[in-house]
């Protein structure tokens, strides 16, 4: 069983369970409890830490609710991997996982110039057969497989290829050569993983995934890159703020 430490402050008027949860909810968040952690049983932690079994079992059931915990018969209270919640913006997924402390890392599937397919041609208004970088990726969060990202650079930017893909995301590597990234057109999907997809991201065969297709120009108009990705469902979901007009 995995052990940690709450600081309770039984003056204050926000109550216990809530206290307990929060400091949980935030050791996982770090990193300090990690996902397939036991925590053990609720009877055993609320005699642990000197507290009612009620109140241990509100905690507890805070944190399942909001699938960061799970109970399970005959083990105890167990760590799981939350989904990852990415609001809908011009940004990549690089930054937006260092921004949450997810730890993001790449293996690098393909990196290659190659000419240009009729549909990526159409998509950034090139000739037919002009050479593009192709790049072919997984994207990693907190150690697990999260997504497999695919994109094609036009030709005037092949050069990015030659950076460490590894180690940086691809709007930072753009930004650094001068791309000033203005406006995407982007659409969201839903289907099954194919049997190489479902092998890369970890998941049984034909686990639904989320797909973003997703074109950007720059700020003189130019298409810049075509993206093709697809996401665990079971592990990440989109975020859309709508306003009333």
């Amino acid at each position: 069983m995995t052990s940690f430490d709450v600081d309770l402050d039984r003056s204050s008027p926000i109550p216990l369970y809530h206290q307990i949860a929060e400091q949980l909810h935030r050791s996982i968040r770090s990193g300090e409890l990690e996902p397939g952690s036991l925590l053990g049983n609720e009877i055993r932690l609320a005699d642990r830490l000197g507290l009612s079994r009620p109140t241990m079992r509100r905690a507890i059931g805070e944190l399942v609710d909001k699938g960061v915990l799970v109970r399970k018969r005959g083990v105890g209270t167990q760590v799981v991997q939350g989904p990852i919640t990415r609001s809908v913006q011009l940004s990549s997924l690089f930054d937006d996982l260092s921004s949450s402390d997810q730890h993001p890392a790449t293996a690098v599937l393909t990196n290659e110039v190659v000419p240009a397919s009729d549909e990526v041609a159409a998509a950034l208004k090139l000739p037919r057969r002009s050479s593009v970088l192709h790049l072919r990726r997984v994207r990693f969060a907190l150690g697990k497989p999260l997504a497999i990202l695919e994109n094609h650079l036009p030709d005037h930017l092949v050069e990015i290829g030659d950076a460490d893909l590894g180690s940086a995301g691809l709007y930072q590597l753009m930004r650094a050569a001068g791309v000033r990234m203005k406006v995407a057109k982007q659409r969201i999907g839903a289907r099954e993983g194919s049997e190489n997809e479902c092998a890369l991201l970890e998941e049984p065969a034909d686990s639904p995934m989320l797909t973003m297709d997703r074109l950007t120009h720059d700020d003189t108009g130019t298409a810049v890159e075509w993206g093709r990705h697809v996401y665990r469902a079971s592990r990440y979901d989109f975020a859309v703020t709508l306003v009333g007009r």
